[in-house]
């Protein structure tokens, strides 16, 4: 991590430290995202199944749905609960989804408490791009930890966060605490 010292830049300083978070513009360019929306094929979501656990970042696996850390994430522990099946609306979902996803979001609240301890959780779906769903055609639930001030300035003014523990390590954690342990590491 680099900071820079605002009273180097030309012109009149401006009393401002800049915190250069590159490896972002992976995730603001869209690199990653799906050309066709509507092609599994392309989709992240679809893919990750078929991946390792450790590769995918996925912490379980359900019957018709899985958990999975978000590659993006607003806070340290951000997971994404989502159907196997590629389908884009809540009301598209079948009853046995609905009820796995709603479950798994549960569990999901309980693993992060006894591993992290937050404060509180954002949960919802974004539904649509226009929404903020940053992949639109694949449902996912997001389950959000959220600590007594992690809003920060970085985030509100910089649309950084500092993140400080490693996706592969929460992974892991989440994986283990989870009710069914890593026995069934895919």
């Amino acid at each position: 991590m680099r900071v820079e010292d605002p009273a180097a830049f030309p012109g009149e300083p401006d009393a401002l430290d800049r915190l250069w978070t590159p490896h972002r513009m992976v995730y603001i360019q869209g690199e990653g995202k799906p050309d066709d929306p509507a092609d599994a094929e392309q989709c992240p979501f679809c893919a990750g199944p078929g991946r390792s656990d450790e590769d995918a970042l996925i912490v379980h696996r359900g019957t018709s749905a899985f958990v999975i850390l978000n590659l993006f994430p607003y806070n340290s522990g951000h997971l994404l609960v989502c159907p196997y099946r590629h389908v884009a609306d809540y009301t598209e979902l079948t009853e046995q989804e609905v009820l796995e996803v709603a479950e798994l979001t549960r569990t999901a609240m309980r693993v992060v408490r006894a591993v992290s301890k937050p404060a509180g959780f954002n949960l919802g779906m974004n539904q649509g791009e226009v929404a903020g769903a940053g992949i639109a055609a694949h449902l996912h639930q997001h389950v959000v930890p959220r600590w007594q001030g992690d809003a920060n300035f970085l985030p509100i003014v910089a649309r950084t966060k500092a993140l400080p523990i490693l996706l592969a390590d929460t992974r892991r954690m989440f994986a283990q605490a989870w009710p069914d342990g890593e026995a069934a590491d895919g």
